[in-house]
């Protein structure tokens, strides 16, 4: 299927003193690239080399979603952290959402070749009962009505699709189990950003994140003016600054 402009992936080398440093970032469910471009832009003029991959499935159509895995999400994450450690020093790993549970899985994974994490209302679970008949329903329904645009800010648009596909959700809530299981092996230092009014993803998946991962440099920071896609709403801004000095400190004591 034909990607919509909006989902046009974005890459940067870096220049200058920050080139050494690579950041991954990556889109959550049913979103795409366009939720992390000012972010990503941010970065690379401050002369970081950056990656927003578009996940399988994702900026085209919910249809195509439903085709998709977890694991092929994951693979292409895991393919271009690959690509920006042999091209940098270090590499630091940013996710939204269900990218922020893809992230922490590749930390899962790669352990000290992850420089740190920085996660903005990450997803690792639901308090949903609904979602317990997500094994029945996926055989039965395509999709559900979606939950987008979750942006406080006037005029704001992320381009994610309007229906919910089912059996890709499935796959994020098998994503979500393995995650959790592992969050103990999470041991780099991590910015945790967190919307204190968020009508996407319940305040335990962050509690959650934060009483299980091993690392001992960890900052949670609450954003009072931004719901759930924070990286476009009104507290952007702060989110772009606190990152950029994170990644600074974390790199300057590597």
């Amino acid at each position: 299927m034909p990607v919509q402009a909006h989902a046009e992936e974005f890459r940067s080398p870096g220049s200058g003193p920050n080139a050494a440093t690579g950041i991954l970032l990556s889109h959550g469910f049913t979103g795409s690239p366009k939720s992390m471009r000012p972010f990503a832009e941010h970065l690379a003029a401050e002369g970081f080399g950056v990656a927003v991959p578009r996940l399988p499935g994702h900026g085209t159509h919910w249809r195509e979603a439903n085709t998709t895995t977890w694991q092929d999400w994951y693979a292409v994450l895991d393919n271009e952290f690959d690509r920006l450690r042999k091209e940098h020093d270090r590499v630091f790993l940013v996710g939204l959402s269900m990218g922020g549970c893809l992230v922490l899985r590749l930390a899962e994974q790669h352990g000290g070749d992850v420089a740190g994490l920085v996660l903005v209302n990450p997803s690792v679970q639901t308090d949903d009962k609904r979602l317990a008949l997500l094994p029945v329903l996926q055989r039965l329904l395509p999709s559900f009505p979606g939950i987008s645009n979750d942006i406080k800010k006037p005029g704001v648009d992320e381009g994610a699709y309007d229906r919910m596909p089912l059996r890709a959700l499935h796959s994020l809530s098998q994503l979500w189990k393995v995650t959790r299981e592992d969050l103990p092996k999470v041991t780099q230092p991590v910015l945790l950003f967190r919307s204190t009014v968020d009508h996407v993803v319940e305040p335990s998946s962050g509690r959650t994140v934060l009483s299980r991962i091993s690392s001992r440099d960890v900052t949670e920071t609450l954003l009072e003016d931004s719901y759930h896609v924070a990286t476009l709403d009104n507290d952007a801004p702060r989110i772009f600054a606190d990152a950029t000095a994170f990644v600074r400190r974390i790199g300057a004591d590597a």
